[in-house]
């Protein structure tokens, strides 16, 4: 897969939902009722990230659900893009980009969502064909404001900004004309996770899919 190809598919699925949530699961009995829920309420593109043991086998169990597109985040080098792919993971995301990080992901027709968090990087990626990133750890790195201010210079790189949004910020973030999606945990907080509360979390699924960013 070339850079060109993974940008183009992974800006096809950001653009089917404002906010992917990133989910780190714990409890693989969770998995498959997590994803419906999510699904249910209008969010199809779940990112799970390789943080716990049972992380590629909830892939696995969330890919089984109609309508839900799997990918696997915190994905760092060749091995975990491997195992995500043999998990059934049809996207990546990681923190930032090594060459040997897109090199693995070329190699096996593996999408990446790759991170970014300064014009140098961007510029690095848009070298090696890649216009689609995400930007991380947005709010601790100025937020909205701070991806502006790189549409500037640089408004042919799309983001999936991640890391600290909630329900109050995306919509500031959606706002911005190199914005596609936001990312975000506060769909399935770990509380009603635990409680198993899945109407709950449909319920913040809709409420996310229906933000209506301004001036778009």
């Amino acid at each position: 897969m070339t850079p060109q190809d993974a940008s183009r598919r992974m800006r096809e699925l950001c653009s089917l939902a404002p906010v992917v949530p990133v989910l780190v699961i714990d409890d693989i009995s969770h998995a498959r009722p997590l994803a419906a829920a999510l699904v249910a309420g209008g969010l199809p593109v779940l990112e799970v990230t390789l943080r716990t043991p049972v992380a590629l086998q909830a892939i696995r169990e969330m890919a089984l659900v109609p309508g839900a597109v799997v990918g696997a985040g915190t994905v760092l080098g060749a091995r975990d893009v491997a195992a995500a792919r043999a998990a059934g993971a049809r996207f990546a995301v990681s923190p930032g980009a090594t060459p040997a990080l897109l090199a693995a992901c070329e190699a096996e027709d593996m999408p990446i969502l790759p991170g970014a968090a300064t014009a140098s990087e961007v510029m690095t990626l848009l070298d090696r064909g890649y216009d689609m990133a995400k930007f991380f750890p947005a709010d601790a790195i100025g937020g909205a404001p701070a991806l502006r201010a790189l549409g500037g210079p640089l408004p042919q790189m799309a983001f999936c900004p991640t890391g600290g949004i909630g329900a109050d910020t995306a919509a500031e973030y959606l706002a911005l004309p190199n914005v596609i999606c936001v990312g975000g945990s506060w769909i399935a907080p770990k509380g009603l996770v635990h409680r198993k509360d899945w109407r709950a979390i449909q319920s913040l699924a809709q409420a996310a899919k229906d933000l209506q960013p301004a001036g778009k």
